[in-house]
């Protein structure tokens, strides 16, 4: 019978199914086989898989519930760490090497950034803090996780609460910027900081403007440094820029100045015995000055208020400037112009106080505008101070000028009759008084002094003044003529001082005070005096050469001879009296002693040649011979030529008499080595 083909389908499809459930059952077995191994580790994981989720065993409804407490406060740490993270991440380009980057925008941005994230750690960081804090209260309470865990986070979360607000949340990293801003800071100063030459040539024109100087930074430096400042500000590190500033700026001006030389500054009154010899030093001192203030400090008075002045600090570029004025050593200039005023009291003195004080008025606007501020308190007091001095000072010495003329009246005329000393100097002083450098600045300083004493100032008050010492001077030279014992020295002296007051007047500003008409009467003096000189002394020996009883020879050649030799003697011997006495006296003026001798060989030597023409034959054969033609007419006219000559003498001092009775010369060294006229 034939197998059912049905039946032997379903078990050819039963083997089939036995068969590939015998391969799964095979596969199956050798998975679990690989797997073992996996298993094991599995297990030995599970201990301590067992003890991580322990904090946190909880029924998982309660677990579900606490999520959302859980998120919120996971969510503000996480922006905290988040920002903590951006923080390092700007520590390399915010650390860079110095010199910064230039443009320093890009460095600020970055720093803008840090304090931004730092301000956002500020705010943020407690609250977080609290948010953990409540949420470890929550699962505490709630028994959600194992209690010493939740100790363990809470003792960390005390101990972050407890740290110190001022604990840096960069770890340092905001302060090591700002330190390397301020090194910017102070480099940018000093590549750009340069001492500043003084100027030769400086302008002379008072009315100039009274910033002359350019400025001494590049405008794009200026725009860094305040950047920088209003950054350091920010910060709380103003005083570390102010320091490095004034320190910097100082150093700088202060080498501008040492290289001018100013050791005379350092002078103190013990240090020189009158003006006279530190009037170099005067002359220095208003032209360092004017180049100090009009300058050099005109120059850091701008650039403190360039930089300074948004700083939200009253008064602080004026500090800055006076910081940096003290530096540079400023006061030292005062207290020499102090120095100067306390020296000792002479003509000369009151000439260099008027320099000063016309310094410091031409200057007077620049100090108002630099020292204004309520910060160079100090430095107006000593100003006002110093210009006080001054003005008491010349005004005292100028008051006292005629009456030292005056004590001077008792004092011994010249002995060789030339031009006393006090004269030259007086009339010399007087016109210097009148020039155009001291007569506006004395009219001020005598004006001010006034003023101080509620009285007006007369228009006429420095012209009388002057015209009474000259009037006194007058009387002096008046006076000295009569001290002579000898007539004729007297004549010389009066004919010496008559020709110095016209010749050296003349065309001079004190000239043009006493006027015409009184040069033309010492004019009228001189020619007097020379004549009357002339009369009672050379012009007398002539007349020993006398043709009397020789005409005729009437009484023989060998009488003729006889008297020809008496009278030739006689006046060999005047003439050598007289040359001897005359060689040393004096005549100051060139022009004048060189007509006064060519008047005395007028007068001798043509009567004298006429005589040893006519009779010097009677003698010259004669074996005596020399004796009495003892001079050729050359000879008598070279001697004659050479008298009056100039000599150096000791100068006869102009003192300054005190209440002490204590006196001070008052004749400058000028005047005491260089001869009056040559």
């Amino acid at each position: 019978m034939d197998p059912d083909p049905t039946a032997l389908q379903s078990l050819l499809a039963a083997r089939r199914s036995l068969r590939a459930g015998l391969d799964k059952s095979k596969s199956l077995s050798a998975a679990l086989d690989r797997a073992n191994p996996r298993l094991d580790e599995i297990r030995a994981r599970l201990p301590s898989l067992e003890s991580a989720v322990r904090p946190a065993r909880a029924p998982l409804a309660a677990l579900s519930s606490a999520a959302s407490h859980i998120d919120r406060a996971v969510g503000p740490a996480a922006a905290v760490l988040k920002v903590f993270d951006a923080v390092h991440g700007l520590e390399p380009p915010l650390l860079l090497p110095s010199p910064l980057p230039s443009p320093l925008s890009s460095y600020l941005s970055l720093l803008s950034r840090l304090q931004e994230a730092l301000r956002f750690l500020s705010d943020n960081s407690p609250l977080a803090l609290q948010w953990l804090d409540d949420i470890l209260d929550y699962l505490s309470d709630h028994s959600l996780a194992d209690p010493p865990f939740l100790s363990g986070l809470q003792s960390l979360l005390a101990s972050l609460r407890s740290l110190p607000a001022s604990t840096p949340l960069d770890a340092g990293l905001l302060d090591a910027v700002l330190s390397k801003l301020l090194s910017e800071f102070r480099r940018l100063l000093s590549d750009h900081s340069n001492p500043l030459p003084m100027n030769p040539n400086p302008n002379p024109n008072p009315s100039s403007a009274a910033s002359i100087a350019p400025s001494p930074l590049p405008v794009p430096v200026i725009h860094s440094l305040t950047s920088i400042l209003e950054r350091m500000i920010s910060n709380g590190r103003l005083d570390d820029c102010v320091s490095a500033f004034i320190d910097v700026r100082g150093s700088t001006a202060r080498a501008a100045l040492e290289a001018l030389g100013l050791d005379y500054l350092r002078l103190g009154p013990a240090d020189f015995d009158d003006v006279q010899s530190i009037e170099a030093d005067i002359g220095k001192w208003g032209r360092h000055l004017e180049f100090a203030v009009k300058h050099l400090l005109d120059a850091e008075y701008r650039l403190c208020h360039e930089v300074m002045e948004n700083a939200g600090v009253p008064e602080l570029p004026s500090k800055c400037f006076l910081e940096i004025a003290d530096q540079v050593g400023f006061r030292s200039f005062l207290k020499f112009g102090m120095t100067v005023t306390e020296s000792k009291k002479d003509p000369i003195k009151l000439l260099k106080l008027l320099d000063i004080f016309s310094s410091l008025n031409k200057l007077r606007l620049d100090f108002n505008r630099l020292f204004g501020g309520k910060a160079c308190v100090e430095i107006q007091n000593l100003t006002r101070d110093l210009i006080k001095k001054v003005i008491d000072g010349a005004c005292d010495i100028f008051w006292e000028l005629l009456v030292q003329v005056e004590l001077q009246r008792s004092s011994p005329p010249p002995p060789d009759g030339r031009v006393p000393r006090l004269v030259t100097f007086i009339t010399d002083y007087c016109d210097r008084l009148l020039g155009e450098d001291y007569r506006p600045v004395l009219t001020q300083v005598l004006v001010i002094h006034r003023s101080w004493k509620q009285e007006r100032f007369q228009d006429r008050l420095l012209i009388d003044a002057i015209l009474n010492i000259i009037k006194a001077l007058e009387a002096n030279f008046e006076t000295w003529s009569k001290g002579y014992e000898d007539a004729t020295l007297s004549y010389l002296f009066m004919m010496n001082t008559h020709w110095h007051f016209y010749k050296h007047l003349k065309g001079t500003k004190l000239g043009e005070l006493l006027g015409d008409a009184w040069l033309r009467e010492h004019e009228q003096y001189k020619e007097y005096y020379v004549a009357v000189f002339l009369r009672e002394t050379w012009g007398k020996l002539p007349g020993l050469l006398s043709r009397d009883g020789l005409i005729l020879f009437s009484g023989g050649r060998a009488t003729a001879r006889d008297l020809v030799k008496k009278r030739l003697k006689a006046f060999n011997e005047t003439l050598d009296a007289m040359y001897q006495k005359q060689s040393n006296w004096v005549v100051t003026d060139k022009e004048l002693r060189e007509k006064t001798c060519n008047l005395v060989v007028q007068a001798i030597v043509p009567a004298y040649r006429n005589y040893m023409q006519n009779y010097g034959p009677l003698v010259e054969q004669d074996a005596s011979a020399s004796k009495y033609a003892k001079y050729t007419v050359q000879s008598l006219e070279k001697m004659l030529a050479s008298l009056f000559q100039h000599k150096p003498v000791k100068s006869v001092s102009f003192r300054v008499s005190h209440s002490n009775g204590k006196v001070d010369s008052v004749v400058s060294s000028q005047y005491r080595t260089a001869p009056t006229v040559v």
